[in-house]
């Protein structure tokens, strides 16, 4: 890549007609002379206390029982003092989005698309209302274990400045769940959006699909599956085939090797089994290795246009995971590209790449000079 390069748009999302508008979920007829209702608080202030109770309490819980999983292992515990020690260095970035997430007008916070506690997800408004926009569902990353949409706050804020609607899904994290839960709340969460988003001034037509880590390969887990059941003439609530583009941001789609390199990483082999619900299941739940299945050809031609982006200094999952999915990709038809960014780590693609969405990206083909 050169990135010295001149830039033009490399995806449209051009505007439309008919905004909804953020803060009314559908219009309604007025009687003819009547005073129009004064806007209220999206969230009142009770119901957001009684929510950050609830949450705080279940998260409470959930830490233990994570604890009697981790046991005291220095590793994980070294690392996690480390985390504590990189996020006190980006705490005032960090209140400056809080503030935004708690305070802004811009964002609906804790929308409830299914039945299970963490089945909620965070819209993120465009600040105008001049016609219905397009959206991007945003899954976050977490290792499977801390996964939040409060995490993708900075990047629903920076998108919602281009004009665009961003839907940040919660889902269950282990051991609230294992995987086969997570993907069935990912892709319960991707059929809210496509069914109700035109009620929140969003375009069902224009519906992106964003992963980052962990959330890259429970959402591309969810697209695929997605893709099987639509070839296979499966009742859908929601189209892999109407998704626009999907986006990979530093994602692993090959659980297969990722297991021993999470291990030495500290979430340790019989932790990440226990998430991935058992080594037969590693191949079921791998992107990579299931695109490659012939009983399953026909589902490549439904997936949408997919783009990975991989940091090659990313040493939680390395740049050859986005590399080898893409080249899988290619083989059976599908169409990939890959985008790599010399230097950059797991996390400063997250930061970063935000600024850059909608600049042209010069992708850089597996297995292309």
């Amino acid at each position: 890549m050169n990135d010295d390069m001149e830039t033009e748009p490399m995806v449209s999302f051009g505007p439309s007609s008919n905004y909804v508008g953020s803060n009314n979920q559908q219009r309604r007829r007025r009687p003819a002379g009547s005073k129009p209702e004064k806007p209220r608080r999206q969230n009142s202030f009770s119901r957001d206390i009684g929510h950050a109770a609830a949450e705080t309490y279940l998260i409470t819980r959930l830490t233990f029982t994570l604890l009697r999983y981790l046991g005291l292992g220095y590793r994980w515990i070294s690392r996690l003092v480390a985390l504590g020690c990189y996020a006190m260095l980006l705490l005032p970035g960090f209140l400056q989005v809080a503030y935004y997430y708690f305070f802004s007008s811009q964002v609906r916070r804790s929308v409830v698309y299914g039945d299970q506690p963490r089945n909620r997800l965070d819209l993120h408004f465009p600040t105008n209302n001049d016609g219905p926009k397009p959206v991007v569902v945003f899954v976050t990353g977490g290792a499977w274990i801390i996964g939040y949409k409060a995490w993708g706050s900075l990047l629903g804020r920076q998108l919602a400045e281009r004009d665009i609607i961003v839907a940040c899904l919660d889902y269950r994290n282990f051991p609230q769940g294992t995987i086969s839960d997570m993907v069935k709340d990912v892709s319960q969460g991707i059929s809210f959006v496509f069914n109700n988003i035109a009620d929140y001034g969003g375009d069902p037509n224009r519906i992106y699909l964003m992963g980052q880590s962990a959330g890259a390969h429970i959402s591309s887990c969810a697209l695929l599956e997605q893709a099987v059941k639509e070839s296979t003439g499966e009742s859908i609530s929601w189209s892999a085939s109407h998704i626009k583009y999907y986006f990979g941001l530093s994602g692993g789609y090959n659980l297969l090797n990722l297991v021993d390199h999470c291990h030495n990483r500290g979430l340790y082999r019989s932790i990440f089994l226990s998430i991935m619900e058992g080594e037969e299941s590693l191949p079921v739940f791998s992107p990579e290795v299931r695109i490659k299945d012939p009983s399953i050809r026909d589902a490549s031609s439904l997936l949408p246009p997919i783009i990975l982006f991989h940091g090659t200094s990313d040493y939680s999952i390395p740049s050859d995971a986005s590399m080898a999915f893409a080249d899988a990709l290619q083989k059976v038809g599908a169409k990939p590209e890959l985008v790599l960014y010399p230097g950059k780590s797991h996390t400063d693609l997250f930061l970063q790449l935000p600024s850059n969405l909608s600049l042209p990206c010069y992708p850089c083909y597996a297995g292309s000079s």
